[in-house]
């Protein structure tokens, strides 16, 4: 009941305290690009390309482009002369420079900062995330709309689903519903 009423007067201020963390995988670099613009109440933790070897990456493939033969051909062969490419800089760089002044863990970084240059936005990554209640409703009711992209769209939902069993107070006003063709979150209690 008190819950309840904060989320009808509007009292977001209170759902700051409570806050959850998350270990989202088998998203893209485009998914992260759009996700860290919700800084208020949201920490990150991103996947280091300067520290991880990308020579082994996957990418994830947007479902348009997946369900289309002539598309998913394009896409398939821009993405592995992209891996490629990568794999062929950091061979070249290491070999560049192996003999410059500084520590090897520096070469690395140097190396395979340059090298991701070639990687596009739908190179595969994780991110570690600490979100509070109220960053987290603004976040599902934006991303959780028809207007979103379709990956952070899943996303937003998918979390919505793990906080309305997590958390049927603070969450359990939003429904899933169908518009356009598409899932989307609503809620009576907006902007809260």
């Amino acid at each position: 009941e008190y819950v309840g009423n904060l989320l009808a007067m509007r009292h977001g201020s209170v759902l700051e305290h409570a806050s959850w963390d998350f270990i989202i995988t088998g998203v893209s670099r485009s998914f992260t690009h759009e996700l860290v613009r919700h800084r208020a109440g949201w920490g990150y933790s991103q996947l280091s390309q300067r520290y991880v070897d990308e020579s082994d990456v996957n990418f994830i493939e947007p479902a348009v482009i997946a369900n289309n033969e002539f598309a998913h051909i394009m896409w398939l062969q821009a993405v592995e002369t992209c891996k490629q490419v990568y794999q062929d800089l950091v061979r070249e760089l290491e070999h560049a420079v192996k003999d410059s002044d500084v520590n090897a863990t520096q070469r690395r970084k140097l190396v395979r900062q340059a090298a991701r240059s070639v990687l596009p936005n739908a190179t595969e990554t994780m991110v570690f995330c600490t979100a509070n209640a109220r960053a987290l409703r603004h976040f599902i009711e934006l991303r959780g709309s028809a207007a979103a992209d379709v990956e952070i769209r899943t996303v937003a939902l998918k979390l919505l689903r793990l906080l309305q069993a997590e958390a049927p107070t603070l969450f359990g006003d939003y429904e899933i519903t169908e518009e356009s063709g598409v899932e989307v979150a609503r809620t009576v209690n907006t902007k809260v």
